[in-house]
């Protein structure tokens, strides 16, 4: 850590060995870590905010690569967030340098791998790279636009492991995600690592709609999936038909609603619109954020589609 020099890369202010524990210390990061700061304001950043933050440790991971070093655990959890809002990459415990080549691995043989965060071939084979490290970029990506949420939910590690080596589908977007930013989610989870994207064109793209915030307005189209609701709400073109709450569910930014409302009846778009945050209250949901978009998009909904049954 002490060669690091870089704003978005936690700094190194000392070690202490002479005493135990050993420890050592960084400079003072105010907001802890990402993913609790995120959790602890659902909802309160804007769109530039949030991308500014994602820019930040796109920035910094770019930093790393050209140093040559691979993370290995990169997630919001080692991520710190200062009094500015400035992230800074942290917690080197499983980096590695990798040789000069530009397509070298660094393979490991044992060990903990944080499967929800790291990319099918490092799963498969143990080999990490540059391009593993973007792959998990983009489930920081996931966990920024989400505030915080788990990556893949209540899923176990097998099947998300599963899922990640391309026997599955990736997750779906995260409520009111920018199409821009869930685009950029794909790209660094393509299963072929050389199709991920490099930190530096990360970065350039980030870059690109901090200078154009009006592209971050059209929200990822969700339409096509299978029964999901969460709507582009730059389109007028609304499926007319409902799956099931279940289904709708699975659109959901957070899964566990999706338990709170099993066994509740609803017999129409028009009684699931009359939904009010008291009744989320009542079934466990109790996020504030969270009850604001659901209503949000509940009314949506109702406002564009005709009733007819809803099958739970």
């Amino acid at each position: 850590m002490g060669q690091f020099d870089h704003p978005n890369i936690i700094r190194l202010e000392g070690v202490v060995t002479r005493s135990k524990p050993v420890m050592i210390v960084t400079e003072y990061m105010e907001n802890g870590s990402l993913d609790s700061f995120l959790r602890k304001h659902d909802a309160q950043f804007t769109g530039i905010q949030l991308v500014g933050m994602l820019r930040g440790i796109a920035s910094g991971m770019k930093y790393l690569s050209d140093m040559g070093y691979v993370h290995r655990d990169l997630a919001a959890r080692n991520i710190l967030v200062n009094s500015n809002l400035v992230c800074k990459v942290s917690d080197f415990g499983l980096s590695r340098v990798l040789e000069d080549d530009p397509e070298a691995a660094y393979t490991t043989r044992g060990g903990k791998i944080p499967i929800r965060w790291t990319a099918p071939e490092a799963i498969a084979y143990r080999k990490f790279t540059s391009s593993s490290d973007a792959w998990s970029y983009g489930i920081v990506l996931w966990e920024v636009m989400s505030y915080g949420e788990r990556p893949y939910w209540e899923m176990s590690n097998q099947d998300v492991s599963n899922k990640s080596c391309g026997r599955g589908v990736p997750p779906a977007p995260p409520m009111d995600c920018p199409a821009t930013l869930y685009q950029l989610m794909l790209d660094c989870w393509q299963k072929e690592r050389n199709n991920r994207p490099k930190f530096e064109q990360i970065v350039s793209i980030l870059d690109k709609l901090i200078r154009n915030p009006g592209t971050l307005k059209i929200t990822a189209n969700t339409t096509s999936r299978p029964a999901n609701l969460l709507l582009d709400r730059s389109s007028s073109e609304v499926p007319v038909s409902v799956g099931s709450l279940s289904d709708w569910m699975d659109g959901m930014r957070t899964l566990p609603c999706k338990e709170a409302f099993s066994g509740v009846s609803y017999s129409s778009c028009d009684t699931l619109a009359k939904t009010s945050t008291e009744d989320l209250k009542k079934v466990g949901v109790t996020v504030v954020g969270s009850q604001k978009k659901i209503v949000s998009s509940l009314k949506s909904l109702d406002s564009t589609t005709k009733d007819g049954p809803v099958p739970v």
